[in-house]
């Protein structure tokens, strides 16, 4: 495995093993300080890529002012050791000058479906996302790219993205995974105090207990649905709803609250936001009304 930090290098790299008949490209795009759900996209990877690479940047400009861009969690050799024992080939770990060398004037902006959720609290953020990913697209012209389905949004912003620029890259939407409790992994958690933690299990069991109330008829109507959320997460006293909502996948438009989730035919997602103490959480479902399945 090669840990490369310059672009020039990184080009250089993928052009070798290109001409050397790996085959397809995969890319893991990361914000470092790796967990099991950043390894099992690199398994993904791995299954259909001849060339695996993961990138670990800290990208500065999806971060707004009062973020945690200085204090965002760093442990590059555990990181590093990681990729290594999942078979990644190439990491890819620019520093902030080698991405933006200078101010950039250039961004990649998706509308609508980033002025909702997590992009109504967090303005600009997207943009930032978007942009460090169609360079990384750029830099590295990868096959494929997997994303973990925790943050749905981004998720549908990036495929967005990819078919409005007609960019040649496939994405590769990929479960949550969680801990054994049920908390979606993710790099925050390590900001969680003790009891805050053990709250916290309100997202994933809203969800699951929303799944089974609309399996047993108990829950029929969208507006129901965001009760039951809204209920269950308050019971938490440490718990502040930035929003439980519900929004056609992967469109993003938000379904009334008369909406029945039997007569819909297009998958719906359950959307959480909740804050605990300092961090920030979010989880999901998505819900298939007519196969009467879902998929967390």
């Amino acid at each position: 495995m090669k840990v490369i930090r310059t672009i020039a290098e990184l080009r250089s790299e993928i052009q070798d093993r290109q001409q050397s008949g790996y085959g397809p490209v995969g890319l893991v795009p990361t914000m470092g300080y790796l967990h099991e759900g950043h390894a099992s996209l690199m398994r993904k990877a791995r299954e259909m890529s001849g060339t695996v690479v993961i990138s670990i940047f800290v990208n500065p400009i999806q971060f707004g002012p009062g973020e945690d861009f200085e204090t965002y969690p760093r442990d590059e050799a555990r990181d590093v050791a990681l990729a290594e024992s999942e078979g990644v080939d190439v990491v890819f770990i620019p520093a902030v000058q080698e991405m933006y060398p200078q101010p950039t004037k250039t961004k990649i902006s998706v509308a609508e479906i980033t002025s909702l959720l997590c992009g109504a609290s967090r303005p600009g953020h997207f943009d930032g996302v978007t942009t460090v990913v169609s360079k990384l697209f750029n830099i590295i012209k990868p096959d494929y790219a997997f994303f973990g389905m925790k943050d749905a949004q981004q998720v549908a912003v990036i495929e967005q993205m990819v078919r409005d620029l007609n960019m040649d890259v496939t994405i590769v939407p990929c479960p949550i995974i969680r801990e054994a409790d049920g908390l979606a992994l993710s790099s925050r958690n390590v900001y969680l105090k003790p009891e805050e933690r053990e709250q916290a299990l309100v997202l994933s069991g809203s969800l699951r207990t929303a799944q089974e109330a609309i399996q047993q008829g108990q829950a029929a109507t969208a507006g129901e649905i965001r009760a039951h959320l809204r209920e269950y997460i308050s019971r938490s006293p440490l718990a502040d709803i930035e929003y439980a909502e519900l929004l056609t996948f992967p469109e993003l438009v938000p379904v009334e609250d008369s909406y029945r989730m039997v007569d819909g035919d297009s998958p719906v997602i359950m959307a959480l936001a909740v804050r605990f103490g300092r961090t920030r959480l979010i989880d999901n479902a998505l819900i298939q009304p007519k196969v009467g399945g879902s998929h967390v």
